[in-house]
């Protein structure tokens, strides 16, 4: 299978490796249903630019310099001391202002050059790495990490017009130090992966866990990979190298990795293949090592990879991405989680877009479903089993670059659902809430970070058609934080020769069925498999009461006389219309 890479996906353009531009010469898709007017796309791009301030505001002036705003107090929260078990947030908050951090490039993408330069002068004002938090080493990497390299990038480019005056690469430094602290995850252990969790003063605990998930050892090699290349020190690119290797290198006869693997034997404890977490970001990191570094080995791991999950974890439908037994295929669990929704957009940028529109129909009709993602939905009994949804990004991200590929209006629609549905039960005076359960739409006081740094960042870039990122012809990326890294050609290796010719064709209409998305022949498949029933009928009401059928008035006109001949009589004359 050949799979191919980004800018052939998100520009409309044939690609190759070395910047050759071919234009596509037919349309992508036929534009004739349900257009999106300019002044409507205009209007959601004002309004996802406004949510995102809304709740950056709220933080920074309720929360900041902690980690994170809780909406529904108006205050801050950072790591939890009194219960160093709470890894729900001590894995994420570690005392270093990280939605501040997090946010950093949103600016750029939001072309607020003041807003950025506030933002830079407070990080290095307030952040320090010297603290006795013990932290994930995947949560920091790409939230935190991957904030300031982006942040250092832009500060530091002039092409993007957010280079700062009197920048003396200080995000860098604090990269360096953070990059520093999370390395001795990897000494001691035998296969090279990392443990989970790193304190970041004193080092990897006794205590520590030997078990940790495949997405924690193979989502750092864009992150460590920038790092190593900006500071001239290979160390750190070496590391998740060996650790992204160590993990590939026990896939089993069916090239399928499993979701938690034993740091020092390298054997499998939880043998389940999926799409979704621990996995997810396992392939992603593969196919974007590849974009921007440019070295083949990442591709063709990314191939053999992609090639084992069309063969064994997606399900006959082409809808729907299971739990797989990495030793036989076998169906291991009946949910899918909300994680798993980003990989509609990686397949965008693997080229495979008729795999990509199908998986994400069915994520969207899980959304018309609950008008929200449940953390996990049953497929079997079509219903859900984890009722949280924290504003995760992936579904809008997977929206967005579908959209970008294919430029079909219904994406442009599918946005506009998410962001009033968001806006009309997850607003709150102090930001966004994210929702306890989506079948009460109960809220709960976190706004993670992520909420700022990917899901009005992806539902902006959706509506904000001429945003220099959906043109820029470069082997950048979007990190799984939703992270820009455009690494120029200085930083690539110098040893490295592409031999290698890629190219994208343009997206086809299956057989030119349909005009649009949803007037595909097997569009509906998706919704039977959710259990999504649109009511063109009112609800019957619980108790049995019904309502009498609405009708036009009867009008009678009525007028009095005397009939002739009728000896006095009172005639009534009746008239119906």
């Amino acid at each position: 299978m050949r799979l191919h890479t980004i800018s052939c996906s998100l520009l409309g353009l044939i690609w190759t490796w070395g910047f050759s531009i071919v234009p596509i010469t037919q349309p992508l898709l036929s534009m004739q249903v349900a257009s999106m007017t300019d002044q409507r796309r205009l209007e959601l791009m004002g309004e996802a630019k406004e949510m995102f301030y809304h709740g950056f505001n709220k933080y920074m002036n309720h929360a900041f310099p902690k980690d994170e705003l809780n909406p529904l107090k108006c205050s801050g929260r950072g790591s939890d001391k009194t219960n160093p078990n709470n890894i729900i947030i001590n894995d994420v908050l570690g005392d270093y202002s990280l939605t501040l951090i997090d946010s950093l490039d949103s600016f750029v993408v939001f072309n607020d050059k003041a807003g950025f330069e506030s933002a830079i002068r407070n990080v290095i004002e307030h952040v320090s790495f010297n603290v006795n938090s013990k932290v994930q080493v995947f949560e920091a990497n790409i939230r935190v990490l991957g904030g300031l390299l982006s942040g250092h990038l832009f500060a530091t480019d002039p092409r993007f017009g957010f280079k700062i005056d009197g920048y003396n690469n200080e995000l860098l430094e604090l990269a360096y130090d953070l990059g520093q602290r999370l390395l001795p995850a990897f000494q001691n252990s035998k296969t090279g992966i990392p443990y989970p969790r790193v304190n970041l003063r004193y080092g990897v605990p006794k205590s520590e866990t030997r078990e940790t998930c495949t997405a924690g050892a193979g989502t750092l090699i864009l992150e460590f990979g920038v790092l190593s290349r900006l500071m001239n020190d290979t160390k750190f690119e070496n590391v998740a190298r060996r650790a992204l290797f160590s993990i590939w290198n026990r896939r089993t006869d069916l090239d399928l990795v499993g979701n938690v693997i034993n740091i020092q034997t390298g054997q499998w404890i939880h043998t389940a293949a999926s799409t979704g977490a621990g996995i997810d970001s396992f392939y992603e990191y593969l196919l974007k090592a590849y974009v921007l570094f440019g070295e083949s080995e990442y591709l063709h791991i990314f191939n053999e990879a992609y090639s084992a999950v069309l063969r064994y974890i997606r399900d006959e439908t082409g809808y729907l991405y299971r739990n797989v037994n990495i030793l036989n295929g076998g169906l291991m669990s009946a949910w899918v989680d909300s994680l798993s929704a980003y990989f509609p957009g990686l397949q965008v940028l693997a080229g495979d877009l008729d795999n990509a529109i199908k998986s994400h129909l069915f994520y969207y009709n899980i959304w018309r479903k609950y008008r929200a993602l449940p953390e996990r939905f049953n497929f079997h009994l079509r219903n859900v089993e984890i009722a949280s949804y924290p504003l995760r990004p992936e579904f809008i991200e997977s929206t967005y670059f579908l959209y970008r590929a294919t430029k079909d209006p219904f994406y442009l629609h599918v946005g506009e659902m998410v962001l009033e549905d968001l806006q009309s039960y997850a607003r709150v005076e102090c930001g966004f809430a994210s929702v306890k359960d989506v079948l009460t739409k109960k809220l709960e006081g976190r706004m993670e970070s992520f909420a700022l740094s990917e899901t009005f960042k992806y539902l902006y870039l959706l509506f904000d058609t001429e945003n220099v990122f959906n043109k820029l012809d470069d082997n950048f990326v979007f990190t799984t934080e939703a992270h820009i890294f455009p690494l120029t050609a200085q930083y690539w290796k110098k040893t490295w020769k592409h031999k290698d010719n890629f190219t994208c064709s343009a997206y086809k209409n299956p057989k030119k069925l349909a005009s649009s998305i949803l007037e595909r022949p097997d569009a509906d498949i998706a919704r039977e498999l959710v259990g999504f029933e649109e009511m063109s009928l009112p609800f019957l009401d619980p108790y049995g009461y019904c309502e009498a059928p609405q009708a036009d008035p009867l009008i009678l006109d009525v007028s009095y006389g005397e009939a002739p001949d009728s000896d006095g009589q009172l005639v009534i004359h009746v008239q119906y219309r």
